[in-house]
């Protein structure tokens, strides 16, 4: 039961575009194939998501001189909270799950 008022809590804190940015991530992440890995890897680093957002905000005008990012500010902002990342997370098992079902294969690889 806590864990869905956590769910509730984070999600009511982020704007329905915020929403809508974090399930379009977790969309390209899902269709990239590499769902086992990323999760993995952004469960190791959901502690350093403080220091993460902060790295991507030194690294912006490097990058946006590169490449134009749209929304790149704004996800350094909403990934320095770890509750954040765990919606991502969430968005992500939860897409792979509807994939699963309407392919057919097994929930459990």
């Amino acid at each position: 039961m806590t864990e869905e008022v956590i769910k509730t809590e984070v999600q009511s804190t982020l704007s329905e575009k915020d929403r809508d940015f974090i399930t379009r991530l977790a969309k390209r992440i899902q269709s990239s194939g590499f769902i086992t890995p990323a999760i993995f890897f952004i469960e190791m680093t959901k502690p350093l998501a403080l220091l993460g957002s902060h790295a991507m905000v030194f690294f912006g005008p490097i990058i946006n001189s590169f490449i134009q990012t749209d929304g790149y500010y704004r996800a350094a902002e909403l990934f320095e909270e770890p509750d954040t990342v765990e919606f991502l997370l969430d968005e992500i098992e939860r897409l792979d799950k509807e994939n699963s079902l309407t392919e057919g294969d097994s929930i459990e690889r």
